[in-house]
């Protein structure tokens, strides 16, 4: 038996990875997160790219994009539902089960909850995960920018309560990464603006879509319409050639 989470990438699925490709297609089972059960997500839109309408792909519902600040009931009760599934699926029939998550499995991924949840139920269970392109690396290689040069830190942060962090984070002058900050886009570009750094961040939503955005900050006017899975960049001082700050 094994769980194995695979990274799909930011949205492209030009983006996934040959192992990745290879799980997926060897799985007897590949899961897709999704919000609704009759609602395709973009994880599954990688999937199916590659997969097409096969019967193997399967949706589990989670609350994505409920705020981790409210209240938690729902988000749990649908990680334990999730598990429930995966679990039985595995106890069955076993084989090989794949998660299929957005970006990396192991940086702010469902999977991380889905994998400890089956474990408990599941002990024999081996769990294997693949890594995926995160979006900062997509909104990098799309911005044309290096994410980090020479000793430069980088720090990234989930913006889901407040932009406490991202201010102290940006006053260590090294590269800052702000990510699911739609719903404080405008409190996060504020944040930035004070501490000098507008001129040098970059914004990115709908990474591998036909919707896909990659500009400076400054020039985003619609902060109050930013989706929940949106990705800031911001650069520290950099002189010339390998002159950091």
């Amino acid at each position: 038996m094994r769980l194995v989470g695979v990274g799909v990438g930011p949205g492209d699925p030009e983006m996934l990875t040959l192992a990745a490709l290879r799980e997926m297609r060897e799985a007897d089972t590949v899961y897709v997160p999704v919000l609704a059960p009759d609602e395709q997500g973009r994880a599954e839109a990688v999937v199916r790219a590659h997969l097409g309408s096969d019967e193997r792909v399967q949706r589990l519902v989670f609350a994505l994009a409920d705020p981790v600040d409210g209240p938690q009931e729902r988000r749990r009760r649908h990680w334990d539902d999730a598990a429930e599934a995966v679990a039985k699926r595995l106890r069955d029939q076993g084989g090989t089960v794949v998660f299929a998550t957005l970006g990396d499995p192991a940086v702010y991924s469902t999977f991380s909850y889905l994998a400890a949840a089956v474990a408990e139920l599941l002990t024999e269970v081996e769990i294997v995960t693949v890594p995926g392109i995160t979006a900062m690396q997509a909104t990098a290689s799309q911005a044309g920018i290096a994410l980090t040069e020479g000793s430069e830190q980088l720090t990234v942060i989930p913006m889901l309560r407040d932009v406490t962090a991202l201010r102290e984070a940006l006053r260590a002058r090294g590269t800052v990464v702000a990510y699911k900050g739609g719903r404080r886009l405008g409190e996060l570009r504020e944040a930035i603006d004070d501490c000098g750094a507008l001129d040098r961040s970059v914004y990115a939503e709908h990474l591998g879509t036909p919707d896909a955005r990659v500009l400076p900050l400054a020039e985003v006017s619609d902060v109050d319409d930013a989706p929940y899975l949106s990705t800031v960049v911001v650069l520290p001082p950099r002189g010339g050639r390998g002159e950091q700050w």
